[in-house]
């Protein structure tokens, strides 16, 4: 149930996504386009509130449980970013808005973004994992959790790792083919 729970959130969150820049752009309609944007972080609210009702309700929590919960924080942390990049792209697309500036690919400026995205991947990870300790101590039955703990222990390690990728290009810079 919760997979699916976590399936139809995603896909939730970006029909929302979709209907508020259509209706900004396509329907000129910018108040209900506002809303239906707004709306989004309701999703990760319902989300969540399945995810532990289904725990306390007797479930062992399984990886999908912490899944549900990294997929909180990613939404969090990166959702304005999510609905900025999605906005600038279909302004561009169907109300003749500027053409989408691309990353950077090399240099001190792409050093800098990987650093900023590292900082977006730490703070998904501080919420996230708020979320899966919260999950723990509210089924407070550690034979029942042992599963999120060990989600928790493996993002940490990723992040790790993210955190020497994203940082090594402050050391060694990408440098453009010649």
């Amino acid at each position: 149930m919760v997979t699916a729970f976590i399936i139809g959130c995603e896909i939730g969150f970006w029909i929302l996504v979709l209907a508020g820049l259509a209706c900004r752009y396509l329907l000129r309609m910018k108040t209900l386009g506002a809303i239906l944007l707004l709306l989004t972080p309701v999703v990760d609210l319902v989300l969540i509130i399945a995810t532990v009702i289904d725990l306390r309700g007797g479930a062992i929590a399984t990886t999908i449980h912490g899944i549900s919960a990294i997929y909180i924080g990613v939404s969090i942390a990166y959702g304005h970013k999510m609905i900025k990049w999605a906005d600038v792209r279909f302004a561009h697309r169907f109300a003749g808005g500027p053409a989408p500036a691309p990353k950077p690919k090399y240099g001190a400026e792409h050093a800098s973004y990987e650093r900023r995205m590292w900082l977006y991947h730490l703070l998904a990870w501080l919420i996230g994992g708020l979320v899966l300790l919260g999950m723990i101590w509210y089924v407070d039955d550690a034979s029942r959790t042992e599963s999120l703990l060990a989600m928790l222990r493996l993002w940490s390690i990723i992040v790790a790792i993210d955190f020497l990728y994203s940082f090594s290009f402050s050391i060694w810079p990408k440098k453009a083919k010649v």
